[in-house]
C-alpha cells in the first residue's frame, strides 16, 4: 500500500516543493457557497461513474467506479481550457455513519493514484466503511491527461566519474528540451505545480457536493496533503499525512540531506550481511561487506558492468541502491542483488536474480508508463521549484563540486543524493511564490525514525508548523509506516491502529506517540 517501488526511487522520492497561489483561486471553492470566479461552470458536473479500466484490477475486485472530472488548467484564468481528472469511487458500505469523502495520494510526484484507495483499504479495516473512498491521478499523470516526452537515447558508456557527469548534464538538459517540445507541452507545463494538484482536489471535493474532505498521503502525497491544508484549511477534514520533507529546506537541499541518511542505512544492512556471512559471502564484518559495495560502485564508475543481457551504468545502481536500502525487508534482496554485482565485476557470466533483472529491464527498454512517471515527476519537481520558491542551482558545475566534496563522507551515494536534474534546463518557470505551511489544522504525521529517503529531521520541522498535529514516530528502517502489513511488510499495529482510530472517530491522540520496532514485540 506504500508509494509504489518504482515511482519511489525514479521521481521525487518524497522530496516535492510546494508552491503558493496568491490569487482569487486559493479561495475555497464550495457548491454551498459562493465559488472562485470563473469557476462556476465546473461545479455543474455531473460525472459519468462507470466501469473502471480493466488494467485496474483491484478496482474492479472493490466494486468501484471510474469517471473523469474537468479543471481549468490555469485557475488563474478558469474560462480557458480544461484538462481531464481520472477518479474512481468505491462508495461507504456504512451508509448511515458515512462521513464523506476521503482521497488519497501515493506519491511521487508522478505516481499514478487511480487504484490506490482500493490497495489502502484493507489497512483501513472498518473505518473505511464510513467513507466514499476517491482515488484519482494528479493532473499530468496516468490516465488523467497526460504529459509524455517520449525516450531519450540509449545511456551511453562512461569511463570515469566525470565522463558520468557529463553525460548526466546531456540527459537532463535533452529532457527539458524534448519535454517542451513533445506534443501540447509547452501549454501544459508552466501548469505543473502541486498547489494546483490541491486545487484540482478541492474542486473534486465540490463536484461531488462535499463541504469538507479526508485524506491520506504518502511521501510527495503527504506533503500534497500539508498544501491542502494550508491552502484549504476549512474544507480540511481528517487529515493523516505520512513521510513528509523538511519545509525549510529546497527540493535539491532535501535529496542532498537523504545522501547521509542512505550511506546509514547501507551500513546497518551491512551489519545484518555481516551476521549472515556464511549464506551470503560478502564478507564477514559490515566493513567488509560495505567495501565489496564500495569496489563495485567504482568499478561501475570505470564502465558499466554486464549482468546477462542488460548493461548496468552508474546512475541505475545508485537509483537501485537508495531503493534497497530504504527497506529493512529488502536486506535479502538486496545481498543477493550484491552477489550477482560482486560476480558480474569479476568479469563472471551472470544471470541477474529476478528482482534485480525487473529493474534492469526498466531503465533498459523504458515504457511509455515509465516516461509519464519520470517526466510528469519532473515536470513537478521543476514546476513546484521548492517549498520556498526555486532550489535548483543553475551551474552544472555547482553539482559536480557537491558531488565531489560528499564523497569522502558519501561513498556510495554522494553522485546519487547530489545528481542533477532536467531543472536547470527547464523551459518554464515556477509561476506562483512559494507557500509558508504554518497552521493549527487537526491532523495525524507518521514518520520512521531511520527514513533515508526523506530523513526523520524533516517530519519534526514539519510537525512543528503544524501546530495542530499530533505525530506517531515509528522506530524502524522503512519509507512508509501505515498499513505495511497489506504490502506483505512487517506491520507497525501502534500506528495502524492510531491511523483507523482517527478516522474513525476523528478524535487525535492525547500526545506524540513512538512506536517500537516491530520486532521488538515479539
Amino acid at each position: 500500500m506504500t508509494i509504489p517501488r518504482i515511482a519511489t526511487a525514479v521521481t521525487a522520492l518524497g522530496v516535492a516543493g510546494l508552491v503558493g497561489w496568491t490569487g482569487p483561486a486559493s479561495a475555497s471553492i464550495s457548491a454551498s457557497r459562493p465559488p472562485a470566479p470563473g469557476l462556476g461552470r465546473y461545479l455543474g458536473q455531473h460525472p459519468d461513474w462507470g466501469a473502471c479500466p480493466s488494467d485496474a484490477p483491484e478496482l474492479t475486485k472493490a466494486g468501484a467506479e471510474c469517471a473523469k472530472v474537468r479543471v481549468p488548467l490555469d485557475y488563474a484564468a478558469p474560462g480557458g481550457p480544461s484538462v481531464e481528472i481520472a477518479v474512481s469511487r468505491i462508495k461507504a458500505k456504512d451508509r448511515a455513519h458515512r462521513r464523506g469523502i476521503l482521497l488519497a495520494n501515493p506519491g511521487g510526484p508522478g505516481g499514478a493514484g487511480l487504484e490506490y484507495t482500493a490497495l489502502m483499504r484493507p489497512a483501513m479495516k472498518d473505518a473505511a466503511d464510513r467513507y466514499d473512498l476517491i482515488g484519482f491521478d494528479p493532473r499530468f499523470v496516468g490516465r488523467s491527461t497526460p504529459i509524455h516526452c517520449g525516450n531519450g537515447p540509449k545511456p551511453a558508456d562512461t569511463h570515469s566519474r566525470r565522463e558520468a557527469f557529463e553525460a548526466s548534464v546531456r540527459n537532463a538538459k535533452d529532457t527539458a528540451e524534448r519535454c517542451y517540445a513533445h506534443g501540447n507541452n509547452a501549454a501544459l507545463l508552466p501548469h505543473a505545480s502541486s498547489r494546483n494538484v490541491a486545487r484540482d482536489m478541492d474542486l473534486i471535493r465540490a463536484v461531488l457536493g462535499e463541504r469538507k474532505l479526508s485524506y491520506y498521503g504518502i511521501s510527495y502525497g503527504a506533503d500534497l496533503g500539508a498544501a491542502y491544508t494550508q491552502m484549504f484549511p476549512r474544507n480540511a477534514d481528517r487529515i493523516v499525512i505520512d513521510s513528509v520533507t523538511d519545509p525549510a529546506k529546497t527540493q535539491y537541499e532535501n535529496f542532498q540531506a537523504a545522501g547521509p541518511a542512505q550511506e546509514r542505512g547501507l551500513s546497518e544492512w551491512a551489519v545484518w550481511t555481516a551476521e549472515r556471512s556464511a549464506e551470503y559471502k560478502l564478507g564477514g564484518t559490515p566493513r567488509q561487506v560495505r567495501a565489496t559495495v564500495e569496489r563495485i560502485s567504482a568499478q561501475t564508475d570505470r564502465g558499466p558492468l554486464t549482468l546477462g543481457e542488460y548493461k548496468l551504468h552508474p546512475s541505475v545502481l545508485g537509483l537501485f541502491l537508495r531503493q534497497m536500502v530504504g527497506l529493512e525487508e529488502n536486506n535479502d534482496v538486496l545481498a543477493r542483488s550484491v552477489q550477482n554485482l560482486a560476480d558480474a565485476a569479476a568479469g563472471r557470466q551472470v544471470t541477474p536474480i529476478p528482482e534485480l533483472a525487473g529493474w534492469l529491464g526498466l531503465f533498459n527498454d523504458p515504457s511509455p508508463e515509465l516516461d509519464n512517471l519520470f517526466n510528469s515527476g519532473n515536470a513537478f519537481l521543476c514546476g513546484d521549484g521548492g517549498w520556498p520558491a526555486g532550489g535548483w542551482p543553475s551551474e552544472p558545475e555547482r553539482y559536480w563540486r557537491n558531488i565531489e566534496a560528499a564523497r569522502p563522507t558519501q561513498p556510495v551515494f554522494a553522485a546519487t543524493a547530489n545528481a542533477i536534474f532536467p531543472c536547470p534546463f527547464w523551459k518554464t518557470k515556477p509561476r506562483e511564490p512559494g507557500v509558508a505551511v504554518d497552521n493549527r489544522v487537526p491532523l495525524l504525521l507518521l514518520q520512521a525514525t531511520r527514513d533515508n529517503n526523506v530523513p526523520y529531521e524533516g517530519a519534526v520541522a514539519l510537525h512543528r508548523r503544524l501546530r495542530g498535529s499530533r505525530m506517531i514516530t515509528a522506530d524502524l528502517r522503512s519509507h512508509g509506516v501505515y498499513g505495511r502489513g497489506v504490502d506483505g511488510l512487517t506491520p507497525v499495529p501502534c500506528a495502524d491502529d492510531a491511523v483507523n482510530a482517527y478516522l474513525r472517530t476523528g478524535a487525535l491522540p492525547a500526545t506524540d506517540r513512538t512506536c517500537a520496532h516491530p520486532e521488538e514485540r515479539r
